[in-house]
């Protein structure tokens, strides 16, 4: 069967333009060291792929809040480690103020800086950790401790002024939880400790060893009046409650970041399996590659070659 010089022209093109794509496609993955660099090379894998990199960078992001989470929980344990030493220090002040030796002026003394512990435990209660105070719950913009003085300089009252509970049209509570939710992995979250209302008590009432409010307006009372029995006997009880609240609030601190200490390895090792399977599926073996490349570039050679002696055109094609 005789091959027309137009067949052979049209074959041997068609054979060209292949050996150009599976060049360029070669030349494509050296480049780029991935084996697909669009969807039609391989819609499945390329699906996988995606997934694969939705997920790292997923993690990425759930690594970036779990390590805001720890630095945050270490800068509540600072600022409760700081409170707890000024209540040991109130402690020994009201000790002192309760011995009958203390005179006047021993007793201004102790006062005064009984005032200064309390306005440090405040201070480090307003602690504000990158842009947000770390015990105002979920109003995290606003210093939730305030210190109200008398006219004499006494402290009156501590105003808090973080979450507050939310009262239905009943006048019950429906919502009283002011911690904050941190999303760790995926349907996972924990809660950082941040509702101030720990320490404070929003009824007020006088017997509540949890309200810190009452507590330092009874110390005041009690030191402007020389009332040696209410020192010696009914606040120091109250300050070891308060101090062991302290401790607890900050031994619970203490386990949320260890779970997240724990989460971000978690986190660190599936995500260099992610990336450990994101190789597998889309990074190419260079040296493979190569050789597929170099194969390829001697048959496209082989091909040009070969064009030019079918291609050839002389006078004698006319006769």
């Amino acid at each position: 069967m005789r091959v027309s010089n137009s067949t052979t022209y049209r074959e041997f093109n068609r054979n060209m333009a292949i050996n150009q794509n599976r060049l360029q496609k070669y030349q494509n993955q050296l480049n780029s060291l991935t084996e697909y660099s669009k969807s039609s090379d391989n819609p499945l894998m390329f699906a996988k792929i995606i997934n694969i990199n939705d997920s790292i960078a997923q993690n990425v992001n759930y690594n970036s809040t779990i390590g805001d989470s720890m630095a945050w929980g270490k800068t509540q344990d600072s600022a409760l480690a700081s409170a707890t030493d000024s209540l040991h220090r109130i402690r020994q002040l009201i000790e002192s103020s309760a011995t009958g030796t203390q005179g006047k002026e021993e007793m201004l003394a102790n006062k005064n800086e009984i005032i200064s512990e309390i306005e440090g435990i405040v201070d480090s209660l307003n602690t504000n950790f990158d842009g947000r105070y770390i015990f105002g719950g979920k109003n995290t913009k606003t210093a939730p401790f305030e210190i109200v003085k008398d006219t004499d300089g006494n402290i009156s009252e501590i105003k808090y002024h973080g979450t507050k509970d939310q009262i239905g049209a009943d006048g019950s509570v429906i919502a009283k939880d002011g911690n904050l939710s941190r999303e760790i992995a995926t349907g996972v979250s924990v809660d950082l400790i941040s509702d101030g209302r720990l320490f404070m008590n929003e009824e007020g009432t006088e017997t509540d060893p949890e309200n810190l409010s009452t507590f330092f307006s009874d110390i005041m009372t009690a030191i402007n009046s020389d009332d040696k029995e209410a020192l010696s006997g009914k606040l120091l009880a109250k300050i070891d409650v308060h101090t062991e609240n302290f401790v607890n609030v900050r031994s619970r601190i203490g386990t949320v970041t260890n779970r997240f200490e724990a989460a971000k390895e978690r986190n660190e090792s599936e995500n260099t399996n992610l990336k450990e399977v994101l190789s597998e599926k889309q990074d190419v073996d260079v040296i493979q590659k190569y050789m597929e490349y170099s194969n390829q570039m001697l048959a496209y050679q082989a091909s040009l070659s070969m064009g030019t002696k079918i291609m050839q055109i002389s006078i004698l094609d006319y006769i």
